[in-house]
């Protein structure tokens, strides 16, 4: 039986705007009543194979549990969530004797296999909206390779690099990611049910086959783990997976937020969906886009973190930390996800303005010390020495580095040498040497290490980025694949019990 699906609005407002990560345009999951009945078509098809209830009463169960699944899928009908509520709906159905099907069975353990289900789904979709934001990430990096742009450590120009180095190093984190993604389902898809309260039955419940016909990879294996250590250890691993994406974009967003206080940004939204207006200040444009990733972001981490407080200092056995912060948290990185992608693919790029605010401050001068020790045999401390008494010169006399005279810089290295061996001595690089030294393009080609600015290995790089992005997409199709293949057999098997006549 299909589920309906209903739709949902997640709504997050800051500094009183409603936040377009609202998910109106997002199908609804599906809720505990479709997952309680998708573990009872999977019960009534072991207990019967097992032989703990008969053919005649297998059909019977099936066919009451088909005729309440199908009064749920009424418009406006009640879809009860405690498993009570449905077992009574199938005993008016079909009588006292189709309560077999909790044979071995508890709340506890159909609960947290409801919560593993509903993660799983959640987990897998918001994989699919991870993906495509980062896709959306390498293809701005790949459109502005090898732009140059400056970045900051300390909240000062450091270096300058590349546009793909820079959002390379972003798409890269993000891929470390996808790792966490992968290894935690390996852990998610593993099946609570027939663990019963915590020490099992003496019904013979055959658990691999109620994982298999749930789509699981396997079971958890001790029982009192199963429902009452593990969901807290999966719990924490959910929440962190969606706080730590959370963090690296709320880094990225800072770094393009800051920006928006100069009035010529390097990286400014297109006007549109991404921007807004003062209501009193006609010149103002907005990064609403923004805005609402940070709110998004934030919501994220803070649910992750609510999450380790609710579980903190609880006995085993508790309901404290099987709660569904796990899950609102990684709904909502869905949604983070979503809005990051919608944004990068309406955010721009200036080449000219970037380059400019490279060229107007002295982050190549590393590149002149190392080119001083390299080319010239100076020690680095002492190249390090002059190009430090280059930079305080031309902003004491605010000059740009190729505004310097080379006089001036000759007689500052003689000044800056004087304790060392190369007292006395001119700079030992000719002009065209010392200014190719100082330009920012020849620092980035120029650059020598795996994994640095130099157009050839950046290119490497998101190439190798682009594969595993496709590598991760077969990789999720292929898991989705194995949990349509569970649910077409678990309807299968019911429709062919409830064929059984008594």
């Amino acid at each position: 039986m299909k589920n309906t699906c209903r739709r949902i609005s997640f709504v997050f407002a800051l500094a009183g705007l409603t936040s377009a990560a609202s998910a109106a345009d997002l199908t609804a999951p599906r809720d505990n009543f479709y997952w309680l009945n998708e573990q009872n078509k999977a019960s009534v098809i072991v207990l019967k194979e097992e032989g703990i209830i008969s053919k005649p009463l297998a059909g019977t169960i099936a066919r009451s549990l088909q005729q309440v699944i199908l009064r749920g899928e009424q418009p406006g009908a009640p879809r009860p969530t405690d498993y009570l509520q449905i077992e009574a709906e199938m005993i008016t159905i079909g009588g006292a004797e189709v309560s077999r099907i909790h044979s071995g069975r508890s709340r506890q353990d159909l609960g947290v296999t409801t919560t593993r289900l509903n993660l799983r789904e959640a987990l897998l979709d918001t994989y699919a909206q991870f993906i495509d934001a980062r896709q959306s990430l390498l293809e701005l990096a790949q459109a502005h390779l090898d732009e140059l742009l400056p970045f900051y450590t300390n909240g000062v120009q450091a270096q300058p690099t590349t546009v793909g180095h820079y959002l390379g190093g972003y798409v890269q984190a993000l891929t470390r990611g996808s790792d966490r993604y992968q290894q935690a389902w390996a852990r998610l898809n593993l099946s609570p049910l027939g663990g019963g309260a915590g020490a099992t039955s003496s019904f013979p419940l055959n658990r691999p086959r109620l994982a298999e016909l749930l789509g699981f990879d396997g079971i958890v294996v001790n029982s009192f783990d199963s429902g009452q250590i593990a969901p807290q250890d999966l719990g924490v691993e959910i929440s962190f997976l969606a706080a730590s994406g959370a963090l690296t974009l709320s880094m990225l967003s800072a770094d393009l937020t800051v920006q928006y206080a100069d009035p010529q940004p390097w990286f400014q939204l297109k006007e549109g969906d991404q921007t807004g207006i003062s209501s009193m200040m006609p010149q103002k444009r907005n990064p609403s886009g923004l805005t609402r990733l940070h709110a998004t972001s934030s919501t994220v981490v803070g649910e992750a973190m609510s999450y380790l407080v609710q579980s903190n200092n609880v006995m085993a056995g508790m309901a404290d930390y099987k709660g569904g912060m796990p899950l609102q948290a990684i709904r909502s990185t869905g949604i983070m996800y979503r809005d990051f992608g919608k944004l990068i693919r309406a955010l721009e790029f200036h080449p000219q303005r970037a380059a400019e605010e490279v060229n107007n401050d002295y982050a190549t001068t590393t590149e002149l010390a190392d080119t001083l020790q390299r080319d010239a045999n100076v020690p680095f401390r002492v190249g390090h020495h002059f190009a430090s008494e280059l930079v305080s010169y031309g902003r004491e006399h605010k000059l740009k580095p190729s505004e310097i005279g080379f006089h001036v810089a000759q007689q500052l290295f003689k000044e800056a040498s004087e304790s060392s061996e190369f007292a006395g001595s001119s700079l030992p690089l000719s002009e065209t040497h010392f200014r190719e030294a100082l330009s920012a393009r020849h620092m980035t080609h120029a650059a020598k290490p795996v994994g640095g600015p130099q157009q050839q290995e950046v290119t490497r790089m998101l190439q190798l980025e682009q594969k595993r992005i496709l590598n991760d997409r077969e990789w999720l199709a292929t898991v989705r694949a194995k949990l349509e293949r569970a649910a077409k057999l678990r309807d299968k098997e019911l429709a062919r019990l409830a064929e059984e006549k008594t």
